[in-house]
């Protein structure tokens, strides 16, 4: 794992950011913990890598508010490139 940011997704949409950063600290020190509102997913972002290891471990698949959640690393976003899918090349018209 290259990251100390974990994506924490399948959440009940009743899970706050209360009970994730109670869940995760058990593992180690929490940084900071974020819910995307009405999306059931979130991230929690850990002091360590190791820590972060840890707590993937030990969660991924256990049961918070009647959900099996998932953790995993998180990922960066990927960026739009607005040329997608149109050649590069530009072509005379002659």
């Amino acid at each position: 794992m290259k990251t100390s940011k974990l994506y924490v997704g399948n959440l009940n949409y009743q899970t706050d950011e209360e009970k994730l950063r109670e869940l995760f600290s058990q593992h180690g020190t929490v940084s900071s913990v974020n819910i995307i509102e009405g999306r059931g997913f979130g991230f929690v972002e850990m002091e360590t890598v190791e820590a972060a290891e840890k707590a993937k471990e030990a969660l991924d698949g256990s049961q918070v508010d009647d959900r099996s959640i998932r953790v995993d690393e998180a990922r960066p976003k990927r960026g739009g490139d607005r040329d997608r899918g149109f050649s590069q090349r530009r072509y005379s018209r002659w």
